[in-house]
């Protein structure tokens, strides 16, 4: 079997919609002694709606319209921000520069290399957060375009497709622009104290519960926490479950991306240095923010994303 050499993409897709990280090879020379040219052809992305907002896949063929064997990439732009999955079957993918708030990608077409006149199919996948709708939407802006491999950035041909949601009664009929909210709604509330326990190295340890609250629809990756104040010799040492570490000063709200209307409840872990005196320790202040990439998404009422309690050292519970 012929595999490819050349520039490629590595990568890491964490669930359906999740970040990818990507790197490059070293290029090499692009096959030499032949014409290169593809086209792309796409069917339609149908939304479905699920017991956790709308999923579906978009079907993509690749076509060698050149005389020579080679690899094409693709390079896609979701026309729902935060949709766009992995492909099938798998392949590797890295983001370009985001359009309109929308992710772009670029993925190595499935596969070895294509040889001459060779059709290659393959499935991109798509999630879309929100609340199912008894009426089909449709969402525009979808772009997918195909380049020779080895990092030729020459597009040899590019297709534009819709995301069309379907109704919770199953009808594509009639529909109505989806349109997605800009601004986060998030919330966070904590229990109003928590105290901290020795340990018998006489460190504290304590937990703190915290619920947050997601009303919206807006793309994000994330929720983050952050301490603005926290009195010294205080950590927090994670957070109960934990999907990704934090800080000594801050965490990721666990479980990843918020379907609207979700509430999540956790708890904080905290820990104060042996040598902290016994009693009350003050008051912390904890702000959420929304992540979207590197990027902080503002939020409809920032007064909500803040919450306070008062922390107590004590030698015994």
């Amino acid at each position: 079997m012929t595999t490819r050499t050349g520039r490629r993409l590595a990568a890491v897709l964490i669930g359906p919609t999740a970040a990818l990280l990507a790197f490059a090879a070293p290029a090499t020379a692009a096959p030499a002694g032949g014409r290169l040219d593809a086209d792309v052809s796409v069917g339609r992305l149908v939304l479905d709606p699920t017991e956790r907002g709308y999923r579906g896949s978009l079907p993509v063929t690749v076509t060698n319209r050149g005389s020579a064997e080679t690899y094409f990439n693709v390079t896609i732009v979701e026309p729902v921000a935060g949709s766009i999955g992995n492909l099938s079957p798998d392949s590797p993918c890295g983001y370009g520069s985001p359009q309109d708030n929308r992710r772009v990608i670029s993925c190595s077409v499935p596969g070895p290399n294509l040889k001459p006149g060779e059709r290659r199919a393959f499935s991109v996948a798509f999630e879309a957060l929100t609340t199912p709708r008894t009426v089909a939407m449709i969402a525009d802006g979808g772009r997918i375009s195909v380049n020779v491999g080895d990092g030729n950035p020459a597009i040899a041909d590019r297709e534009s497709f819709v995301a069309l949601f379907r109704s919770t009664s199953g009808s594509l009929r009639n529909p109505v622009p989806y349109v997605q909210d800009s601004q986060a709604r998030a919330s966070i509330s904590s229990a109003g104290a928590a105290t901290l326990v020795r340990q018998p190295d006489g460190s504290y340890h304590g937990r703190l519960p915290v619920t947050v609250r997601w009303a919206g629809d807006a793309a994000h990756d994330f929720l983050f926490v952050e301490a603005t104040t926290l009195p010294a010799d205080v950590q927090i040492w994670g957070t109960d479950p934990q999907d990704l570490p934090g800080s000594l000063t801050s965490f990721i709200v666990p479980g990843g991306r918020f379907m609207t209307g979700e509430e999540r409840s956790f708890d904080v872990l905290l820990r104060a240095d042996p040598g902290t005196v016994p009693g009350n320790l003050g008051e912390v202040t904890f702000q959420l923010d929304t992540r979207w990439g590197m990027d902080l998404v503002p939020d409809a009422d920032p007064a909500d994303n803040l919450a306070s309690f008062t922390l107590t050292a004590a030698d015994a519970s």
